[in-house]
């Protein structure tokens, strides 16, 4: 006769798990018995049983509402959120970082509500005592949010491929959500940038080597970033076809080297007379020095990664701490410049900004990268020059000449 399987509690390495088979239709197995909040399983019985106790609560209702709902299907948290990251991924819509990051956020959402818990079993009042959680733990509100909404996406997916029923998701349904506080971004004004470029522009490479072996294109990077407001992935996989000297324009399109964020990204900006005269002897140069069509190649030929600490000597030099500049200031700052210009002598169009931003409409520039710095420079065209802001700058660039001087000499 065979035996009925049952639900029992048994010890390992003196902490507590169950044998949980009996409910394998709707996720059961031999699972640990992990307190909310930790992540092993507790050495304590009485604990055990209470967690026993819940485990086994939650699969009798999750095996009840697949009855009722008709379910054919259902999935546990962490074998569904790898799975809703690994289409995401061949679907390439998203970079390798972001999937990297959803994965931190749903192991989090796994840790907590448990890896074999069944999607359909999660309520809104639970979702909303995991967000509680994470504001314990010290997360910021922004950050909080960014973990309900990776769970809230996957939900999305689960509806969508019948493993809970259309609609069903109850982090969308909670009533009360964390808002990451709203920071105004940081940018330059026009004269902080002409100070940066020109620290770049007149920096002497070390002969040993070390971190200073990218000062070879730290000023035409530099000013491509600024003079284009393109975006760090956009701007280090930029070919050298992508700029055209003829009809001025630099082209942000996909390549085999990185995709866009978005369709509207792709764009053809201008070619500012002050980014032609700096690209044009390094183009010329690099196109003989390398083989290769990125503009801005890496050591090994491939698109750099990281040239912070490249950055960081240059932004020294101008008065700032290592770590202070970072590429996300360089759009900012390209789009308040751009304001400031004059198309035909009148103010340029909002929309045109937008456009040469990559943005489908005028609504993030005027709320998030339309700053108005102390320094006010209307011209025809985007440049940061510092011989047009000497006296703002005053000790900080007679700072750099001495340097600046001896560069010329040598």
């Amino acid at each position: 006769m065979k035996r009925q399987q049952r639900t029992q509690l048994y010890q390992r390495n003196g902490r507590w798990y169950a044998d949980l088979r009996v409910f394998a239709d709707v996720g059961g197995k031999q699972e640990a018995m992990i307190p909310r909040g930790e992540k092993r399983a507790t050495p304590d019985h009485s604990t055990a049983v209470v967690l026993l106790a819940e485990r086994v609560k939650q699969l009798e209702a999750a095996r009840q509402g697949r009855t009722l709902a008709g379910l054919a299907r259902v999935a546990t948290l962490k074998t569904y959120g790898e799975h809703h990251l690994a289409r995401k991924a061949e679907a390439k819509t998203v970079e390798a970082d972001w999937i990297t990051t959803q994965e931190v956020f749903l192991g989090r959402a796994a840790d907590y509500f448990g890896a074999g818990r069944g999607l359909h079993t999660l309520a809104v009042a639970e979702c909303q005592q995991w967000a509680v959680h994470l504001a314990d733990q010290g997360l910021a509100s922004g950050s909080v949010r960014h973990h309900l909404n990776a769970l809230s996406n996957m939900f999305k997916r689960a509806a969508a491929e019948g493993y809970v029923l259309s609609g069903f998701n109850p982090v969308a349904s909670m009533l009360e959500k964390p808002v990451g506080a709203r920071i105004e971004a940081k940018w330059l004004d026009v004269a902080d940038a002409a100070l940066l470029l020109e620290a770049a522009r007149t920096i002497r490479p070390n002969p040993r080597g070390g971190p200073t072996r990218g000062f070879q294109y730290v000023h035409p990077l530099l000013a491509t970033f600024l003079l284009t407001g393109g975006r760090e992935a956009e701007i280090l996989g930029l070919e050298v076809g992508d700029v055209s000297f003829d009809r001025e324009t630099v082209t942000f399109r996909v390549n085999a080297h990185r995709r866009l964020k978005t369709r509207t990204s792709a764009r053809v900006v201008p070619l500012w007379p002050q980014l032609a005269a700096i690209l044009k002897p390094y183009v010329d140069q690099r196109v003989i020095d390398r083989g290769g069509t990125l503009l801005f190649p890496g050591k090994t030929g491939e698109m750099l990664t990281d040239w912070r600490k490249v950055l960081d000597v240059v932004a020294k030099r101008a008065g700032w701490q290592a770590g202070e500049i970072r590429s996300k200031r360089f759009r900012h700052t390209y789009c308040a410049a751009r304001l400031q210009t004059l198309d035909g002598g009148a103010p340029v169009s909002v929309f045109t900004v937008a456009r040469e931003l990559g943005h489908s409409s005028i609504d993030l520039v005027e709320r998030v990268y339309s700053h108005l710095g102390t320094v006010r420079h209307r011209s025809e065209q985007v440049e940061y020059r510092v011989e047009q802001h000497e006296q703002a700058l005053g000790d900080r660039l007679t700072a750099l000449r001495p340097v600046a001087s001896e560069s010329r000499a040598a």
